[in-house]
């Protein structure tokens, strides 16, 4: 079986490193041109410079846009949509900061769904009808476990994200018509500078040791390791295909078997 994504064009969220970079790598790989996004331009020409070449006429490029600010990204995405056709959407956004339930203000709230929730329907409503003229497209959303069972001090990204995962199946149900896919990958424990940063922030409010804390997560995982980034990405390549042709409207996990309810 053979993922052939030759002459597709996809479009990356928060991709310099992470899951987004090995998602951007394997979609590379698998021969389509791909366009980075994040906030940080240095960072993008340094990934889009890693990206692998492999077949002639390949391109990538990048598009400097801040998740975290509204109004200015929704001004740079209508403009790259202006300019630019996609046939694959990967919608990856920044993390909102871990708080409880008791400890989040409504400004909080307001924030993470500025950042999980309108940027991801602002960029999809534009490559909607893009994908729509070409008769075929994929729209992948990166969320989290979380939106199956909630995370303690995750309040933020479990509401939120949990908004968007219902959104995505709605679209889902009314875009299927036209060959275009919309799934939810339900990401688990994967070995990021992310998911470093939580464990940090846990070992500060708890004063448990960061080596303690990532060995009780990795022991409640049934293969008891984290995940390889580019196991993510595998899964994104292969949904983004035509092989995942009659997939649409699912929550897929990826968590090394974590979820007890699915």
């Amino acid at each position: 079986m053979n993922i052939d994504l030759s002459s597709k064009i996809a479009l990356v969220g928060a991709s310099t490193q992470g899951l987004g970079f090995a998602t951007a790598v394997c979609l590379a790989n698998c021969g389509a041109n791909v366009f980075l996004m994040a906030r940080n331009k240095e960072k993008l020409i340094n990934a889009v410079a890693k990206l692998p070449i492999t077949s002639e006429g390949q391109k990538h490029g990048y598009l400097v846009a801040d998740f975290s600010d509204y109004l200015s990204f929704k001004k740079i995405i209508e403009d790259f949509f202006s300019r630019n056709e996609i046939d694959i959407l990967i919608n990856n956004t920044n993390g909102p900061r871990a708080t409880s339930a008791l400890d989040a203000e409504l400004s909080d709230y307001e924030s993470a769904f500025n950042t999980l929730f309108k940027t991801v329907v602002e960029t999809t409503m534009l490559a909607i009808p893009q994908m729509i003229n070409k008769g075929r497209g994929r729209i992948i959303n990166v969320s989290s476990s979380s939106i199956v069972e909630p995370i303690n001090n995750l309040v933020l990204s479990n509401a939120i994200r949990s908004a968007t995962a219902a959104w995505a199946k709605t679209l889902a149900n009314e875009v299927g018509q036209y060959d275009i896919t919309v799934n939810n990958i339900l990401t688990g424990n994967f070995d990021t500078e992310r998911i470093e940063q939580l464990i940090s922030n846990q070992a500060s409010t708890t004063g448990i040791s960061n080596e303690k804390i990532r060995a009780e997560r990795m022991d409640k995982i049934p293969m008891k390791r984290m995940g390889r980034p580019e196991e993510f990405g595998y899964l994104v390549s292969f949904l983004a295909s035509d092989l995942a042709s009659y997939i649409t409207g699912t929550d897929i996990p990826i968590d090394g078997g974590l979820l007890k309810s699915r």
